[in-house]
């Protein structure tokens, strides 16, 4: 990350050794892989693969499309948390979100409260998952980014 290190910085930091905006990406990062490993247990365990590829085509999108994104947002989750290649996991992942606001979200409206689940939960985490990019792997990572 180019942040300025804790040595140079007056600002003070939560643990010692670790900037707070490599804190923050990594509390961003590891929060938004739980949430990608709990949609894809959802679609696994409780819609099942065969039910989540039936939704997709009652929705008009290809069955395999459905596989595609459970693994995905499986093994994305675990990239997250992990943080191996952050950056280009999260980039990655954002077609899924914007998928999500196109076909089941879109006709909702935008308020996920909204029968059907309107569009700002999906929009808002895809615009996380930018952020992600833009700000690396953080602290604590198994491959951190450079630059």
């Amino acid at each position: 990350m180019t942040y300025a290190n804790t040595q140079t910085s007056s600002r003070p930091t939560l643990i010692e050794g670790v900037t707070n905006a490599d804190l923050a990406a990594t509390i961003l990062r590891v929060t938004m892989g739980i949430f990608f490993l709990a949609h894809a247990g959802l679609k696994i365990f409780i819609f099942t693969p065969a039910g989540t590829a039936g939704y997709f085509a009652s929705l008009g999108l290809p069955e395999p499309l459905a596989y595609l994104v459970i693994l995905a947002e499986l093994f994305g989750g675990i990239a997250l948390i992990l943080g191996l290649y952050s950056r280009w996991v999260s980039l990655a992942l954002v077609p899924i979100l914007l998928g999500s606001i196109y076909v089941p979200h879109g006709a909702a409206g935008f308020f996920f409260s909204n029968e059907g689940g309107g569009w700002e939960f999906p929009a808002f985490w895809a615009v996380t998952l930018v952020v992600q990019a833009l700000l690396g792997d953080g602290a604590y990572a198994l491959k951190r980014n450079r630059g």
